[in-house]
C-alpha cells in the first residue's frame, strides 16, 4: 500500500503541499496514519520508492521518479522547490507486488495521461499472464515494470481510458474480477487510483472483499503552505485529493477535508469536483 496526492488548479510550487506541510507527503512516507493493511495493522513506512508527475507548460507531463525513499532523496526537493504547476502527482510507494525498482514507481505516463494507484489486486501473480494478454498492442510496448498498478494502467487505455475514463476503470474492475474467478483468488481488489489528462483530474475509490484505502478531497485550499513553509495560505480554484490529510494530527481531521465514499468516481475541473457512484 502507498500514499498519494494530487493537485489541480492555480499553479503553485509542488513543494507547498509534497515536503512543506506539517503531514506532507514526504512525512507521510515516513509516518504514515491511515494507511492499514487486510489484517488491520498500521503500516507507517512508505519507503520503496516516489514519484511525481506535473503538467507545467507544455501539454506532456513531465516525471521524476527514484527506488530510494522520499525522504533521503535531494534531487527530489530541490525539483520541488523549482516546479510550479497547475495539476500534479506525488507517490510514495509501499510495495505490494512487483520489486523495488524505478520502473515500478508511480506516477505511470503515456503520452499526455498520467495514471497511480494505492491498492492491490491480490494473488496478482497468478493473474497476470492473463490480464497481460488483454493488453492492446499499442500499449503493451509501454510495459516495463512488474507491478499490478501499471497493467491497470495499460488495460485502462485498452478499454478507452482517453476517450471515457469511468467506463474504461469499469471494464478494468469487470476483467479484473472474471480473471480472479477464473483462477480461482480471493478476489480482494482494491483501487485507490488517480488520473489526468493534463486539463481534467479523475480518482476512483473502489473494493471488492476488502475494506478501500481512504480518500478525502478539499477546496478550501487553506492547506496549502506558503512558499517559506512558515503558514498556511489561501490558494483559490484549487482542488487537492489525498490519501491522507496534510494536516493531520493527534487523530483528529480538519472539517476542512471531505471524505470521498467508497465506490466513488471522482471528476474534477475548474475548481470544480463531481462526485459520483463507480459500480
Amino acid at each position: 500500500m502507498c500514499r498519494w496526492i494530487a493537485y489541480t488548479g492555480t499553479p503553485i510550487f509542488i513543494e507547498q503541499i509534497v515536503t512543506l506541510p506539517t503531514h506532507s507527503l514526504v512525512e507521510q512516507s515516513m509516518n504514515a496514519q491511515m494507511n492499514y493493511s487486510s489484517e488491520g495493522k498500521l503500516l507507517n513506512l512508505n519507503a520503496d520508492g516516489f514519484g511525481i508527475g506535473w503538467y507545467a507548460e507544455k501539454d506532456e507531463p513531465g516525471l521524476f521518479k527514484d527506488e530510494l525513499p522520499a525522504w533521503s532523496n535531494e534531487n527530489m526537493h530541490e525539483i520541488c522547490k523549482q516546479v510550479r504547476a497547475h495539476t500534479f502527482f506525488a507517490h510514495v510507494r509501499a510495495r505490494t507486488t512487483g520489486v523495488v525498482q524505478r520502473s515500478n514507481c508511480h506516477p505511470f505516463k503515456y503520452k499526455n495521461w498520467l495514471f497511480q494507484h494505492n491498492g492491490y489486486v491480490s494473488e496478482f501473480e497468478v493473474m497476470r499472464q492473463d490480464l497481460h494478454e488483454e493488453i492492446s498492442p499499442e500499449f503493451y510496448p509501454s510495459l516495463v515494470g512488474t507491478t499490478d498498478s501499471e497493467t491497470i494502467f495499460l488495460l485502462a487505455l485498452t478499454y478507452g481510458l482517453m476517450d471515457d475514463p469511468k467506463a474504461a476503470m469499469q471494464k478494468v474492475v469487470k476483467k479484473l474480477q472474471t480473471v480472479s474467478k477464473d483462477q480461482k483468488t480471493n478476489g480482494i481488489i482494491n483501487l485507490s487510483c488517480t488520473i489526468s489528462d493534463g486539463n481534467t483530474l479523475w480518482t476512483l475509490r473502489y473494493a471488492d472483499n476488502a475494506e478501500p484505502h481512504t480518500q478525502f478531497y478539499s477546496t478550501r485550499s487553506n492547506w496549502v503552505c506558503d512558499e517559506k513553509g512558515e503558514k498556511k495560505i489561501k490558494q483559490p480554484k484549487s482542488i487537492i485529493i489525498v490519501s491522507e490529510p496534510l494536516d493531520f494530527h493527534d487523530d483528529a481531521l480538519d472539517d476542512k477535508w471531505i471524505e470521498i465514499l467508497p465506490n466513488s468516481f471522482t471528476t474534477s475541473k475548474d475548481n470544480q469536483i463531481d462526485i459520483e457512484t463507480f459500480m
